[in-house]
C-alpha cells in the first residue's frame, strides 16, 4: 500500500515529511514526492525510485514551509514515473492531493471532467480527485472535498491542500489514516511509524470520516456533515515494534492481509450479479488457452486450468515458463497465452510471453505490479490490486491470482452467452470473510508447528482443485523452513511416495468436501495402515476424517472450485510458524529473491 504523511506546525516541514516517508518504506513503493505551502504557493518535488533520491534533491533544503503533505506511491493505475508520482494537482496548481486507494469510477469521472475543460496530465486514478475538488471549490476546501468525494466510488485515504488555506483536509474510506496530535503541531499519516518519532497521541479515522487539521486544533466529522468526537489513543509501542504493524515478519503480516487483498481484487468487479472486468479480448475466437508461470504462480496456473476447463469448456494447458520456449511449442493465432507474475518482471515468464507473441498468440497478463514489463508487453490484462508483497515467500499474491483466474473464467462464461448463478456470485463475494475465519486457526497451527518443526520430510496430498494446493503447501515449507517437502495427487502415492511413509513422516491431506472425498479417505487409510502421521485439512463438522486423522485443522466450507483460496491459508501459517520456531529469517530465506529477473 502507498504511504501518506502530512504536517502542520512550527517546524520546517520538509525534513519531517522525508523522515516520515522513510519510515513507510516497508510498505513498498516505486516513487515519492512532497508538496509544501510556502508564501501562498504550492511547491512540489517528485522523484521516481527511492526516497533517498528525493532527499538528495538540492531544492529540499531551501524549503522553509511549516505545512505540507508527502506520499510514497505503489502503482495501481499508470506506470511508475515522475509524472504519475504524487502529489497531484488541479489545472491551475492551486490544489494538491495525495491519495491511497482505488477510484473505481475514475474513467467515467475523467470523461466528465474533460468535457468541462479539465486536462488530466497523469495516467493515475488519483489525479481525478484534485480536479473534482477544483470543480467544487468556492473558497472552502473542506466543502469542496466533501462534494468531490460524494461522486467517488472506491477506496481512498486522502490529504488535500489549497494554496490559500493554512490547513490540511483529510478523509478516508477503506484506506487507513491517522491523525497525530502534538504540541502546537499536527500530523496525518497512513500508518503510525511515520509520526511516532514526533508524537504518541493518535486518532484513528473511521470510514467516511473527514478531518480539518490546523496547527493547534482539528475537527472531525462524517462526510454527511455530522460532527464526531474521537478518542485520542496513546501509543505504547516503539518504531521498531510497529514497522510491520506489530507482526514479527512481513510474511505473517501478508498472510493476515489476505482478506483485505482479496477485497481489493474483487473491488468493482462484481456488479448486478455479473462479473465486470476490462479485458480487451474476443474470447469467442479463442480455441486454446496456454498459461505460463514460475514457482507459486505456476501453482495458481494449475488451478486456473481446472477452473477454465470446468467453467468455460476451453481447452487449457499449463507450462513452466522456463521450459515453454525451449520445447519448440506449437502456437497460433487462435491461442490465448495467460502469463502470471506477481512482479511482472520474471525473466522466464517474459521470455515465454515474447515467444508466444512472435507466433501470433493473443496475450493476457495477471500481474500485481502496475507498470511492470509484462504489463507493457501483453495485449490486455488483469491487475490484482493486492498491495505490495515484501516477504519473499508469496502468500497474498497466490490467493489473489487464483481469485483473478476465477473472475476471468466467470467473465468468459458470460461472454459465451451464459448466465452466472447468483449463488456462485454470492459465494465469491464471501471468500474474504471465509479467509478471515480460516485465519482464526492460527493458535492451533502454532501448536502443530511446534510438534513437527524438527521433522526431516513432509508429504502434502490433495486431489482435483486441491492437488496444486498440496504443491503450494510443500513449496512454502521448503522455501522458508528448509524442510524437504513434496506435493502429490493423493492417488499417486501408490506409485512411489508411499515407500517413504513411516512413523516419522507427517502427511498433510487437503481433505475438504468434494466429489473426491471418499477417494481421499481411502488414500488416508493407506497412509494410516503404514503408521504415517496424518494432518488433515477439513471442513467444520467432518466427523469421518476426524476418526482417521491424528490432527485436524478446520476451515469454512465453500464451493469446490473456490476452495484452494481458503485451504492454502492454514498451509501458509504452518510453514511460517515452523520456520519461525526454528529461528529462521522468514522474510529473507537463503538463496531466494522476491523477483527473479534473470534466467
Amino acid at each position: 500500500m502507498c504511504g501518506i504523511i502530512g504536517y502542520i506546525g512550527q517546524r520546517k516541514t520538509a525534513p519531517i515529511l522525508i523522515n516520515g516517508l522513510a519510515k513507510l518504506e516497508y510498505r513498498g513503493y516505486d516513487s515519492a514526492g512532497i508538496c509544501v505551502l510556502e508564501d501562498q504557493e504550492l511547491k512540489t518535488i517528485k522523484k521516481k525510485g527511492m526516497i533517498a533520491e528525493l532527499a538528495k534533491d538540492k531544492n529540499i533544503n531551501n524549503l522553509s514551509a511549516v505545512l505540507g503533505i508527502a506520499h510514497t506511491r505503489w502503482a495501481t493505475h499508470g506506470e511508475p514515473n515522475e509524472r504519475n508520482a504524487h502529489p497531484h494537482f488541479d489545472c491551475d496548481g492551486n490544489i494538491a492531493i495525495v491519495h491511497n486507494g482505488i477510484i473505481e469510477n475514475h474513467q467515467a469521472l475523467k470523461k466528465l471532467l474533460e468535457k468541462h475543460g479539465h486536462k488530466i496530465k497523469s495516467d493515475t486514478d488519483s489525479e481525478i480527485i484534485a480536479h473534482l475538488i477544483e470543480k467544487f471549490y468556492k473558497d472552502d476546501l473542506e466543502e469542496a472535498v466533501i462534494q468531490a468525494l460524494n461522486l467517488i466510488e472506491g477506496a481512498f485515504g486522502l490529504a488535500a491542500l489549497h494554496k490559500n488555506e493554512n490547513r490540511i483536509v483529510v478523509a478516508r474510506r477503506g484506506s487507513p489514516l491517522i491523525i497525530g496530535v502534538g504540541d502546537g503541531e499536527m500530523f496525518v499519516a497512513s500508518d503510525i511509524p511515520a509520526i511516532l518519532e514526533y508524537t504518541k497521541r493518535v486518532i484513528y479515522l473511521n470510514d467516511d470520516e473527514l478531518a480539518v487539521i490546523e496547527k493547534d486544533k482539528y475537527q472531525i466529522k462524517k462526510l454527511t456533515g455530522e460532527n464526531v468526537d474521537k478518542e485520542i489513543h496513546e501509543i505504547k509501542w516503539t518504531v521498531d515494534q510497529i514497522a510491520k504493524q506489530g507482526y514479527k515478519y512481513f510474511m505473517l503480516k501478508e498472510i493476515f492481509e489476505q482478506p483485505e487483498a482479496l477485497l481489493n481484487t474483487l473491488r468493482g468487479r462484481i456488479k448486478e450479479n455479473q462479473i465486470k472486468i476490462s479485458v480487451d479480448l474476443d474470447i469467442t475466437k479463442i480455441k486454446r488457452i496456454i498459461i505460463v508461470a514460475c514457482g507459486t504462480s505456476w501453482h495458481s496456473a494449475l488451478i486456473g486450468k481446472y477452473l477454465l476447463e470446468l467453467i468455460t469448456g476451453i481447452k487449457t494447458e499449463v507450462d513452466y515458463a522456463s521450459e515453454f520456449r525451449y520445447r519448440q511449442p506449437i502456437v497460433d493465432s487462435d491461442d490465448l497465452m495467460i502469463v502470471i507474475s506477481q512482479s511482472g518482471e520474471t525473466a522466464d515468464t517474459l521470455a515465454a510471453l515474447k515467444e508466444a507473441k512472435k507466433k501470433g498468440a493473443k496475450t493476457l497478463g495477471i500481474v500485481n505490479a502496475v507498470g511492470s514489463t509484462i504489463t507493457r508487453e501483453v495485449d490486455t490484462g488483469i491487475y490484482l490490486h493486492a498491495g505490495p508483497e515484501i516477504g519473499v515467500a508469496s502468500t497474498k499474491a497466490f490467493t489473489s491470482q487464483v481469485l483473478a483466474l476465477i473472475i476471468f473464467a466467470l467473465n468468459t462464461k458470460q461472454n459465451q452467452g451464459e448466465k452466472i448463478d447468483k449463488e456462485i456470485i454470492r459465494e465469491l463475494a464471501n471468500i474474504p470473510d471465509k479467509i478471515s475465519q480460516a485465519l482464526k486457526q492460527d493458535k492451533k497451527i502454532i501448536k502443530l508447528a511446534d510438534k513437527f518443526k524438527d521433522a526431516k520430510n513432509f508429504l502434502y496430498l490433495g486431489r482435483g482443485f486441491n492437488f496444486p494446493v498440496a504443491l503450494e503447501g510443500a513449496l512454502k515449507l521448503k522455501e522458508i523452513s528448509y524442510i524437504h517437502a513434496e506435493g502429490y495427487p493423493a492417488a499417486e502415492i501408490k506409485h512411489g511416495p508411499i515407500a517413504l511413509i513411516d512413523k516419522n513422516m507427517p502427511v498433510v491431506f487437503i481433505a475438504t468436501k468434494s466429489n473426491l472425498s471418499q477417494k481421499i479417505i481411502s488414500n488416508m487409510q493407506e497412509v494410516k495402515s503404514r503408521n504415517g502421521i496424518i494432518i488433515a485439512l477439513v471442513n467444520k463438522g467432518d466427523k469421518d476424517i476426524k476418526k482417521i486423522a491424528d490432527h485436524v485443522i478446520e476451515v469454512p466450507e465453500t464451493l469446490d472450485e473456490f476452495s484452494p483460496i481458503i485451504n492454502v491459508i492454514p498451509l501458509q501459517l504452518l510453514a511460517y510458524h515452523i520456520a519461525d520456531l526454528k529461528n529462521l529469517n522468514v522474510d529473507k530465506p537463503r538463496n531466494l529473491a522476491k523477483s527473479v529477473t534473470v534466467e
